[in-house]
């Protein structure tokens, strides 16, 4: 009897991988999206020089363009302190800098507790907004992790910083 059962299981689970295998081969596969042609580079080539005896001026560049030309004559202003500079060409042999600084943010005295509560027992997440270090620091000045910022919690916020 026991034979028998494991003889019948052995005939089914073969009988089972057989269907899925025939199965996975007989489905066809969907057909591939034909991917756009890439475009063919070609490398710049000058214009042919204007014919003798004649003088050609060259069109304007529309604003904000980045010809070459018109960004080699582009002051470039010193940098400021917090400002860091990146320079580096570009396959067709241009100079690029790159200039990028960290945004000023307002800082002074802090507002008073009742400012930002307005009138409030608590600071909100979106009142600390109004100051934009504490809006930073909501989760370090709130300390009992409940989403708000009591009185306390404010003072010894500003203390530390």
């Amino acid at each position: 009897m026991k034979r028998s059962k494991m003889l019948l299981s052995m005939v089914a689970i073969s009988s089972l991988q057989l269907a899925g295998a025939a199965w996975a081969q007989d489905s066809s596969m969907p057909p591939q999206p034909a991917s756009p042609p890439q475009p063919q580079s070609q490398p710049l080539m000058p214009p042919p020089p204007p014919p003798q005896g004649q003088s050609v001026n060259p069109p304007a560049p529309p604003p904000g363009s980045t010809d070459p030309q018109q960004m080699q004559t582009q002051a470039t202003p010193p940098p400021q302190p917090g400002q860091s500079t990146a320079q580096t060409t570009t396959n067709q042999g241009v100079q690029v800098q790159v200039n990028s600084t960290m945004p000023q943010v307002p800082s002074g005295p802090a507002p008073s507790f009742e400012q930002l509560a307005n009138g409030g027992k608590s600071i909100s997440e979106s009142q600390a907004s109004a100051y934009p270090l504490l809006a930073n620091d909501f989760k370090y000045a709130d300390t009992n992790r409940d989403g708000r910022i009591s009185k306390s919690e404010y003072e010894a916020w500003v203390k530390k910083s």
